[in-house]
């Protein structure tokens, strides 16, 4: 925490992380800067409007070192921007928390649909679900590769790489992709001390869930929906120097949902 010593496992003191789709209040994103700065380290937040700002004060206020982008980050173009504006700021990242992305069906942009989806709707959900973690990672790790030290999370479902929901096509498609991702980077940068790992969160209750997603939580073992803070202990763990030896992997956040055989029984 803010102002304790910590274990040398968990202490983050001089690390910087990056933390995208952090505007929501009530978000994984934010509660992960929250959890990481709690660790020790500064973080950079980004959102794509300026309630950003307002996160960061929040940080600020109790005691952890953080900075706001505005940004959006589905082209490569849109990521070199935000890494000059972190390169203006001072701001060297050897964490990233890949977060940013459309929910599933809470998000009121969400682009769904089954295979015959307009094309141009799957390249848009594709560019912001799976193409914007690429470009992230790809703008933060020459510098941890200079460093030979790195910690890269990425936020992906169960959505895709576990299970999958009924017209959410290329959602689900993006986030197995974002696990692929996730496994090609831990074999290619492993000689370089830089992790890669996912986290899968099921149902969780942040602002974006509907009522329809509330009453399935209600209905997984553990018997509710998880909370941001919830998912966000798995990424901050991944992200410190006690998980060194924990690359390539996916941890499942989800209440026991997507190992329940006996559906009938449970309800």
């Amino acid at each position: 925490m803010v102002g304790m010593t910590l274990p040398s496992a968990w202490n983050l003191s001089g690390r910087t992380a990056l933390v995208t789709g952090a505007g929501s209040p009530t978000g994984i994103g934010f509660a992960s800067a929250r959890s990481l700065g709690q660790l020790g380290a500064s973080v950079a937040i980004t959102g794509t409007t300026d309630r950003i700002h307002d996160r960061v004060n929040e940080l600020r206020e109790i005691g952890i070192d953080a900075h706001g982008f505005i940004a959006r980050l589905e082209s490569a173009a849109l990521a070199v921007a935000l890494g000059e504006a972190l390169t203006a700021a001072s701001v060297v990242p050897d964490i990233l928390v890949n977060n940013a992305g459309m929910v599933s069906t809470g998000d009121t942009e969400m682009l769904s649909g089954d295979a015959l989806m307009d094309p141009d709707e799957w390249d848009r959900s594709i560019a912001l679900n799976l193409s914007s973690a690429f470009y992230m990672t790809r703008l933060v790790l020459p510098r941890m590769r200079a460093a030979r030290w790195g910690r890269i999370v990425t936020v992906a479902s169960v959505t895709g790489p576990v299970m999958a929901s009924h017209g959410d096509i290329a959602y689900a498609a993006a986030k197995a992709g974002l696990v692929g991702l996730t496994r090609a980077l831990a074999v290619d940068e492993a000689g370089a001390a830089i992790t890669a790992n996912a986290v899968a969160p099921g149902w969780i209750a942040t602002g974006s869930q509907l009522p329809a997603e509330a009453l399935e939580g209600a209905h997984v073992p553990a018997g509710r929906s998880g909370t941001a803070d919830e998912v966000a202990s798995a990424i901050a763990w991944l992200a410190t120097p006690g998980a060194s030896y924990m690359t390539g992997q996916v941890i499942v956040v989800d209440g026991g949902n997507s190992v329940d055989e006996q559906r009938l029984a449970s309800v």
